[in-house]
């Protein structure tokens, strides 16, 4: 694929106008820009970028054939989703091991406001410090260099290695953080082992993510950033393991947003799907919480793909297209 081709305006235009139209999203210009370096790749930097385990996926599969249509039965808005993956997360791209995926995340269900990631297979939360998709492959780079820092077989397949990842850095600087000149682990001094400021625009969240809102919740959140993360979760994966609790809480948030706060039925909506755990009751409650939570925002696009992930969160695998042709 050329760069040229791969951001031609007619083809543009149609995977603009297809994901408005299914999801109820506009891709931001970073996307069309991680989709021209893509493009742009010659041979070693393509096999580097498979050596270190990044694919692009999710939505960007629609990217060269914007006409791709889903499996009988199955909502196209949860290709690429993950059991876990709260409505807000719209995944773009593959990382490495351990479920690590990435998304471009709509706060308003409209726009997007950035990138985040994590690892579906393992432990953490949802990492949102990146602002577009190429600062997030940057990053990701930065860390395999570090790596190979501390790989003790520093031997001629090494070196080649890391002159390959030599060449995607360069091709990708040539489309944006081309002011970033460290490498490695100076790059991650930089910008990687910093302290995540306190967002008061944003609830504490048991994903980590936070919550776009602004007000009062039954538990006295502070907001993103300001609670102590341990200490949060052990108390609500405690709540949910007592039925009378947790139904009471579900009970004050349906209380709430009937009377047009809608905050706490969203920052527990989004716990609750984030610790659903294949457990019914909880995905019931989760799905409940957000949609109600997301139409009384002004959110209907991310109501409606709540909807359809709890239509189909048991499916076995993300990739629901049919194969390319077909």
């Amino acid at each position: 694929m050329s760069a040229q081709s791969a951001t031609g305006p007619e083809q543009r235009a149609r995977i603009e106008q297809r994901v408005l139209r299914d999801w109820g999203v506009e891709l931001p210009e970073s996307v069309f820009r991680f989709w021209a370096f893509l493009g742009s790749l010659g041979h070693a930097e393509q096999r580097e970028l498979s050596d270190i385990g990044v694919s692009p996926g999710g939505v960007m599969d629609l990217f060269d054939e914007p006409g791709r249509r889903p499996r009988d039965g199955v909502d196209i808005r949860v290709h690429g989703r993950f059991y876990r993956d709260p409505p807000e997360f719209l995944t773009f791209m593959y990382g490495g091991s351990d479920g690590l995926h990435y998304g471009l995340w709509f706060d308003d269900g409209r726009t997007c406001s950035g990138v985040a990631s994590y690892y579906n297979n393992d432990g953490g939360g949802i990492d949102r410090r990146f602002q577009s998709p190429l600062g997030a492959l940057r990053d990701y780079l930065e860390r395999c260099w570090r790596d190979l820092d501390d790989d003790d077989a520093q031997d001629d397949e090494v070196a080649a290695h890391r002159a390959r990842m030599g060449l995607l850095r360069a091709a990708l600087t040539a489309f944006e953080t081309a002011d970033r000149p460290e490498v490695g682990l100076a790059y991650s001094r930089l910008y990687d082992f910093v302290a995540r400021p306190v967002d008061p625009e944003r609830v504490t969240t048991l994903d980590g993510a936070g919550a776009l809102a602004t007000g009062g919740t039954a538990l006295g959140r502070p907001p993103h950033n300001g609670a102590d993360e341990s200490k949060f979760a052990t108390y609500m994966y405690g709540l949910f393991e007592d039925p009378s609790a947790l139904e009471a809480g579900v009970a004050e948030a349906r209380r709430r947003c009937a009377a047009g706060d809608p905050v706490e039925a969203l920052v527990l909506g989004r716990d609750l799907h984030w610790a659903s755990g294949d457990d019914p009751v909880r995905e019931r409650l989760a799905h409940e919480l957000l949609a109600a939570a997301y139409r009384a925002l002004g959110r209907p696009a991310l109501a409606e793909i709540a909807d359809a992930h709890h239509r189909h969160r048991a499916l076995p695998r993300v990739d629901v297209l049919e194969p390319t042709g077909a």
